[in-house]
């Protein structure tokens, strides 16, 4: 299993990053990225943070760790250079925070990542059929999420995922060590978005595209 969406003590989650990667490794995750929240005040702290972290750790711990972000809150109009300016700095995985319906959002914040070219688009909500279609087109994948609050819409983005070919992944959006679930219930999460057995699998595959396509920049 792979996880690109977890969340440590140095945004809103409640563990180190260290501790979080055990738990994953624990869960039997052979590979996660940190996706701290960040915007233009704190993108570089992190990412100065977290780089030298991933060399040293993923040489000793037994699971592969990627560093990455999540553009949090940021207008649309700056989205596209942030996602820049996060390659730049050295961000390994780039997603956005898409417009789910357990938060606040601005309008136009999907469509600004997709254009941007993000790696991929964080519980995007009631994404439109358009924009999925632009996804597809740019490759940019969208996320099926196991976190309670975000997965509302998980039946919808798979639909129009299927309609349209949009690239899925399945993410936790972990904040704790207990948000690492079993395979099992990956699975069940995503057949109960009304994937097939065959598209779930293919999530996984996509998740180690994302990987492969990172690691040849």
């Amino acid at each position: 299993m792979i996880d690109l969406h977890v969340h440590t003590s140095l945004s809103m989650g409640k563990q180190t990053p260290a501790a979080a990667m055990r738990f994953a490794k624990a869960a039997g995750y052979r590979a996660i990225a940190f996706t701290e929240h960040v915007d233009a005040t704190n993108m570089r702290q992190m990412l100065e943070s977290l780089l030298p972290m991933i060399r040293t750790y993923s040489l000793y711990s037994g699971i592969d760790l990627y560093a990455g972000v999540e553009l949090t809150h940021i207008p649309p109009q700056l989205i596209p250079d942030s996602i820049t300016e996060a390659r730049e700095l050295g961000a390994q995985i780039i997603c956005v925070h898409g417009q789910t319906l357990a938060d606040i959002v601005d309008e136009g914040t999907n469509l600004a990542a997709i254009e941007g070219g993000a790696d991929y688009l964080a519980h995007p909500g009631l994404i439109t059929e358009q924009e999925a279609v632009l996804a597809a087109e740019k490759n940019v994948y969208l996320e099926i999420t196991t976190r309670a609050e975000h997965a509302l819409t998980n039946g919808h983005i798979a639909k129009v995922a299927d309609m349209t070919g949009a690239p899925l992944i399945i993410n936790n959006g972990g904040y704790r060590g207990y948000d690492f679930i079993n395979k099992d219930r990956r699975r069940a999460i995503a057949l109960g978005a009304g994937m097939s057995k065959e598209q779930y699998q293919q999530t996984e595959n996509n998740s180690r595209m994302i990987i492969s396509k990172m690691m040849m920049l």
